[in-house]
This record gives C-alpha cells, sequence and structure tokens, in this order.
C-alpha cells in the first residue's frame, strides 16, 4: 500500500471581469478497491454560489458549481489524499474462457457490456482490423494476456508521443495513419483496437501515481497541458476479462495494471471524462488563458 497526496489547481484568466456559467468537476479518485480515498478538498474562488455533488451513470464523482457576479479569474483547487492499493499485474487470473482469443462472454455479461463492445468509430476499409492482426498468432491460439500487453507495447514502441494544444481528440484512424499522439489518442486507438478484435473496453482516465518514473524508452511523456511540475493528468484502457475484470492497458507507457495510475474517470467515450468544463459569459478577446498545475507527492496532505 503507498499513500498518495494528489493536488491539482486549474486557474482561468480574463481581460475585464467576466460571468461565469456552470461548471462540472471529474477530478476526485473513484472509491474502488485498490484506491481508498482518506481526505478530500475542493477550492474554488470565487466561491460558486451553489456546489453540488453527484455521481454519473458511470459511477464517477462530478461536483456542479454555479455562479453569481463577476471575477476576472476562476481557480479550483482539489486535494486528495488517498491510500493506493494495485495489485500486481502478475496476480491478474482469467477465467477458463478468457485465456485465449476469442474471449466468451456469459450471457449475464453481454447485456452490461454491450455498449463497450461495439467500436465506436467508423472503419470503412477495416485498417485496424488488419493493423491490429500483426498481434495475433499465425498458427494456434492466441494468449489474450500476451495479445493485450503486445498490443499496448506496440503502440507505445511504434507511435511518437506528440503534444497538442488543440483541444479534442483524435479518431483511431487519425492516429493509425499520423503515428503519433496523446495519451488519449493512444488510448482511444487501443479501445477500438479492442473492439475489432471482440473485447470490451472502455476508456479511463486520472493520475499518474508515480511521477518521477521513466514511462517508456520514448520518453512519452505528458505535454505541458497536462503536467505539473511532479505529476500529471493520464488517460489509457481497460479492458473487461471474465475472472479478472477491468484490467487497465496504458499504451502510452506500454505498461499492465495499475501500479502507476490513480483512476478517477471511467467512461465508454472520452468525451464524457473531461476534469473540469464550463462557460463563460463575455467577449470572445477575454479570456486570457488556462494554467494548469498537477502534482503528486507519498504520503498525506
Amino acid at each position: 500500500m503507498t499513500s498518495l497526496t494528489i493536488r491539482h489547481v486549474t486557474t482561468y484568466r480574463y481581460r475585464q471581469p467576466v460571468s461565469f456559467g456552470e461548471h462540472r468537476l471529474m477530478l476526485r479518485p473513484r472509491e474502488q478497491h485498490d484506491q481508498k480515498i482518506v481526505e478530500a478538498s475542493l477550492g474554488i474562488t470565487p466561491e460558486p454560489s451553489s456546489l453540488r455533488f453527484i455521481e454519473d451513470s458511470f459511477g464517477n464523482h462530478v461536483a456542479i458549481a454555479r455562479f453569481d457576479g463577476q471575477a476576472t479569474e476562476l481557480s479550483f483547487e482539489s486535494i486528495v489524499s488517498l491510500e493506493h492499493l494495485p495489485a500486481e499485474p502478475a496476480a491478474i487470473e482469467l477465467a477458463d474462457s478468457a485465456q485465449t482469443v476469442p474471449v466468451d462472454y456469459t450471457g449475464i455479461e453481454v447485456p452490461e457490456l454491450a455498449d463497450c463492445l461495439q467500436p465506436h468509430h467508423p472503419d470503412p476499409e477495416n485498417e485496424i482490423g488488419r493493423w491490429v492482426g500483426q498481434f495475433l498468432e499465425k498458427e494456434g491460439p492466441t494468449g489474450t494476456l500476451e495479445l493485450l500487453s503486445n498490443l499496448s507495447r506496440g503502440i507505445q514502441q511504434g507511435f511518437v508521443y506528440r503534444r497538442r494544444e488543440a483541444k479534442g481528440i483524435q479518431t483511431p484512424l487519425e492516429t493509425l495513419r499520423l503515428g503519433r499522439g496523446t495519451c488519449r489518442d493512444f488510448a482511444l486507438l487501443m479501445i477500438e483496437a479492442a473492439r475489432t478484435l471482440g473485447f470490451a473496453a472502455r476508456f479511463a482516465s486520472g493520475y499518474l501515481a508515480a511521477p518521477s518514473a521513466e514511462p517508456a524508452e520514448q520518453k512519452a511523456v505528458p505535454s505541458p497541458s497536462e503536467e505539473g511540475p511532479h505529476g500529471a493528468t493520464h488517460a489509457w484502457a481497460q479492458v473487461y476479462l471474465p475472472g479478472a475484470g477491468w484490467v487497465d492497458f496504458d499504451p502510452t507507457c506500454g505498461s499492465v495494471g495499475k501500479t502507476a495510475l490513480v483512476t478517477v474517470a471511467v467512461v465508454r467515450d472520452p468525451n464524457d471524462a473531461l476534469p473540469l468544463h464550463g462557460t463563460f459569459i463575455g467577449g470572445p478577446s477575454d479570456p486570457l488563458g488556462m494554467e494548469v498545475h498537477v502534482s503528486v507527492t507519498p504520503g498525506s496532505a
């Protein structure tokens, strides 16, 4: 077990006072068997007129803030202390039906996994299917964990991490054709590739729990927009495997398991996992920019 403190600060600045619309925040890590929240605080300046907390349809924690008045700056500070208890990748045990590809999901599982089983992006020429075929054994059965581990490492080794200032996520075909992307792009490519192979897969986002570790030979580290002085936000894929449940695969780092990951959100579509989004009422030239600082440190706050 490891104790971690995560501090995530986002600040928006404006040329003149503006009004603020509703803001939705997904910053609090999920409560689950391998991560336990010890203490959490959320500071917002200026103070919102209302702040409420809900769980969305995926079980993620969402804070919803509304504001009165105007200001030239809007700041959000989330500080969370948690116990991190990830299992070692070697401890992953699969059911007999999941040892080799294709995985056999039971009748009970299929309705629950339906939205995560079907590819979500057009691939009329089956480019992703042809690309992912290289990870299948040419003769004999392909081991499930070996396949998914090789797929994760294949993305890490075969693609270039490239920071991108523009908002949004590349489609899997764009990432495949360009040969580069961000952690979110790589996660989405792996998810779509896994779905093409008949796996249920979903998008996960949160924090790197071991920010000082070397993530990859390609130095595939998060961009400045995702990174603070001692930590970073991150995105990866989860694949549902009978007997083991949802297993984490990080194609940016080529890793398996949650040793270096703290989960904040799990969703079918990456657009449902934005850490922070909202609106302001003002002119198009009013925004001066946004600053994000993330730190992940050992110990409690």
